[in-house]
């Protein structure tokens, strides 16, 4: 279970402890202090709006969630995002700060019973005690469709608040009855910028490591690649380095210490600087030259340091039609649904679609006759030999056209038993001009034959003529 997954159905969950009544700058209550003994990404837990990182998309004023846990908005919300993102902070601070009863439940181990149990609780609170309970469920989609569907009358007439968290979306993991009763808000991963505040805020605040610690430039940096945007990896991995480092009574957590601790060395790659530049450079030129453990190797270290994986995407698609193009037309079909796949899935799974546009990619017979072909065509344009478009190719579904001599004399291909016939397509001054030569490679082969006598016959040349 993930650390975000703090709860779970036991006795204590019957009877949370009540939330401090203590406002905080904005009017919020705060959430209770976490154990001193408890983990790291426990104690730094947000207790206000203030201190939640990322997600002004939702936490602007005015924004839903912002409103929600202010109490304006009651309704129940599911939360979709990947893992460390704040989903059971959020869902905390609507029950504290709205001062209603907090009941988590895990998908992981509940059941109906368990939550027709809580529902019952939730429901004989509010009548005999005027109590609201709010009810996040972690990992909701991993109830079956009976589960969810015990949820749809206390959601209905609002025995409980439900805040429901997923990583899946929830179009696809969420019966329609939930999802039409609930505001669907999708969180996003968190920037570098935002898990780096984190983890000096833990570097500082009492409630982490109280200042007692220093740490490099070189250390932080590790420890934001290694996070990927999730809160809690950036947390427990900074945890694990400064137990290390108390133990070998440093009191700086350099970067051999956090890789130490971690057993994740550091990948040398800046992703706006030199290393950037050379090992995308050495990626494709690696594929091109259909080295493809080589390319896998450039692959792996992109990855391994946090590379933006649809950056990564866009260049197998540019390379697919510059390096092979037709030597094997499914080349790009391949890079193409790589580059849906990460979209759609996301990392780390998304690692597979790339990997294997990259095997395939770099295995395939290489051509760069597309690439030749229009920049030689652009070439001509660009230098003024463009002409006119030939008259009978030209448009004439408009009154008036034909005595333009507009699509007169055109010659239908498909009315010739071959599908090819002599016709002048090009403008006069182009005529004769080759841009597209295919190689002897792959597919290409085949156009290589093909290609010249389609020519002969657009242009009525004879053989040899």
């Amino acid at each position: 279970m993930e650390q975000d997954e703090l709860f779970t159905v036991n006795p204590d969950l019957a009877a949370p402890p009540e939330p401090v009544d203590t406002p905080t700058a904005t009017g919020e209550r705060s959430v209770p202090a976490a154990a001193a003994g408890a983990p790291l990404a426990v104690r730094m837990r947000p207790r206000s709006l203030d201190e939640v990182v990322g997600q002004q998309h939702l936490l602007g004023e005015g924004a839903p969630l912002r409103r929600l846990v202010e109490g304006a908005a009651p309704a129940s919300v599911l939360l979709h995002g990947p893992p460390g993102t704040g989903k059971t902070t959020l869902a905390n601070l609507v029950s504290t700060a709205t001062g209603r009863r907090f009941v988590a439940l895990s998908a992981l181990s509940a059941g109906v019973k368990e939550v027709r149990g809580v529902i019952e609780e939730a429901r004989r609170r509010r009548n005999y005690n005027a109590e609201n309970t709010v009810l996040f469920i972690d990992e909701v989609h991993r109830f079956s469709k009976t589960q969810q569907d015990a949820l749809l009358g206390a959601v209905e007439d609002r025995t409980v608040l439900l805040v429901a968290a997923t990583t899946e979306n929830p179009s696809f993991s969420i019966v329609s009855p939930l999802l039409s009763r609930s505001l669907v808000l999708q969180l996003r991963p968190l920037t570098d910028d935002d898990v780096r505040g984190l983890i000096r805020r833990a570097m500082a605040d009492e409630r982490g490591l109280g200042g007692e610690l220093e740490l490099t430039e070189d250390a932080e940096n590790h420890l934001v690649r290694l996070a990927s945007g999730d809160a809690r990896r950036a947390l427990t991995a900074l945890e694990a380095a400064a137990d290390a480092a108390s133990v070998t009574e440093h009191r700086t957590v350099g970067l051999a210490i956090v890789e130490a601790a971690v057993d994740k060395a550091a990948v040398r790659y800046d992703r706006d600087g030199d290393q950037h530049y050379d090992v995308i450079s050495a990626f494709i030129k690696s594929i091109r030259g259909s080295d493809v453990d080589a390319a896998l190797h450039y692959l792996a270290r992109m990855i391994e340091a946090g590379e933006d994986p649809r950056f990564l995407a866009r260049r197998l698609v540019v390379h697919a039609s510059e390096d092979i193009g037709m030597a094997d037309p499914t080349a790009l079909q391949a890079a193409v649904a790589a580059a849906h796949a990460v979209q759609f899935i996301g990392m780390p799974e998304g690692r597979l679609a790339l990997a294997q546009a990259t095997v395939h990619l770099a295995t395939a017979p290489k051509s760069n006759a597309v690439i030749a072909g229009i920049d030689a065509a652009l070439a001509d344009v660009r230098a003024g030999r463009i002409g006119t478009v030939p008259p009978h190719l030209r448009d004439g579904h408009y009154a008036g056209a034909a005595k333009l001599g507009n699509a007169q004399g055109y010659r239908y291909p498909h009315n010739a038993p071959e599908g090819v016939l002599a016709q002048q397509y090009p403008p006069d001054e182009l005529v004769g001009a080759d841009y597209y030569n295919p190689t002897q490679h792959g597919a290409e082969r085949t156009l290589a034959e093909r290609v010249p006598k389609l020519r002969r016959s657009v242009r009525g040349e004879t053989r040899g003529g």
